[in-house]
């Protein structure tokens, strides 16, 4: 039985106390051969976790493991990462490897590639908080399950959102009992809102911006509206997908100054060329805005 391994390598109480910050404490007295395969991973992250070790090696630590099993382990490696332990892993998993700062890539026994994901990852939080604004604009609540971010190596949704409330960019919640319904919304400036598989009729949280994270969505949005009205009205792109692939890149890495620019040279629009509100600026507040609008608008007409 697990609490009999165990003991033979420390005390009992070390040993529960491990298989507690697991999850498997209730396990203590199955056999091996009656776990699953994720919980035999787990095990052997407790059985790390006896020694208090500095540097943990995790070979294939999700290896063939179901997506629950998954999140489970890869929370657990964060939080011993989190505690600082240097976790060195081997996976040939892109969502996994996403879960480290840097990914070294090995070619027939050669470093290949060395990567940090620093910048990948502040990529995916503006990507979240602009589908966050998005549903919000349309009246929806943000729910945690029914949200999708993609693209490859994306973090999963959950610990993504975990890192958002570290931040300080949101908040989250259990989803209230009352049940409502879900109208189906469509963001036509992006594609990051389109659901693949079966989505569940209510999340398991609730997600609300904070002052902070309101701030950083509006001037994501921002930059993305703005930069579809340079592309299409002073640039005469009509490729929608060209558009939007551009769009996003600017939305990105946009000044500040940048961004009051190209506004002030669009004549401060109110909305992107599909129609969708475009947060107003600083620059948008000064009296001399609304000329700029009068006197881009009338040029227009002619």
């Amino acid at each position: 039985m697990l609490a009999q391994y165990f003991h033979s390598m420390t005390d009992e109480q070390e040993a529960l106390t491990a298989l507690d910050r697991v999850g498997l404490k209730d396990r203590a007295h199955h056999l091996p051969a009656h776990l699953s395969g994720g919980e035999q991973q787990r095990v052997c992250i407790a059985r790390a976790l006896i020694n208090d070790p500095k540097i943990v090696l995790a070979d294939e630590p999700t290896g063939n493991l179901d997506a629950q099993n998954e999140e489970i382990v890869m929370r657990l490696l964060r939080e011993l990462h989190s505690q600082g332990r240097t976790i060195v892993m081997v996976t040939h998993d892109p969502t996994v490897a996403r879960m480290a700062d840097r990914r070294i890539e090995l070619h027939h026994g050669r470093i290949s590639t060395i990567e940090t994901f620093l910048l990948r990852d502040e990529e995916q939080i503006d990507e979240i908080l602009e589908e966050i604004w998005v549903l919000q604009e349309h009246g929806e609540m943000a729910e945690l399950g029914r949200m999708e971010v993609h693209g490859p190596g994306a973090l999963p949704p959950t610990i993504a959102m975990e890192r958002m409330v570290e931040l300080g960019l949101v908040t989250a919640a259990e989803h209230p009992p009352e049940p409502h319904g879900h109208k189906h919304i469509v963001n036509p400036c992006h594609d990051a809102m389109v659901y693949t598989g079966n989505v569940p009729a209510d999340g398991s949280m609730v997600i609300e911006f904070t002052e902070r994270g309101r701030k950083r969505a509006a001037d994501i949005i921002r930059r993305h509206r703005l930069a579809e009205r340079l592309f299409t009205e002073s640039l005469g792109m009509i490729n929608e997908e060209e558009i939007e692939e551009q769009a996003c890149r600017f939305e990105h890495i946009l000044s500040p100054e940048a961004t009051e620019k190209i506004c002030a040279f669009l004549g401060h629009p109110q909305t992107c060329p599909h129609g969708a509100p475009i947060p107003p600026g600083e620059c948008c507040t000064r009296p001399a805005a609304e000329n700029m609008q009068r006197l881009f608008a009338h040029a227009r007409r002619k």
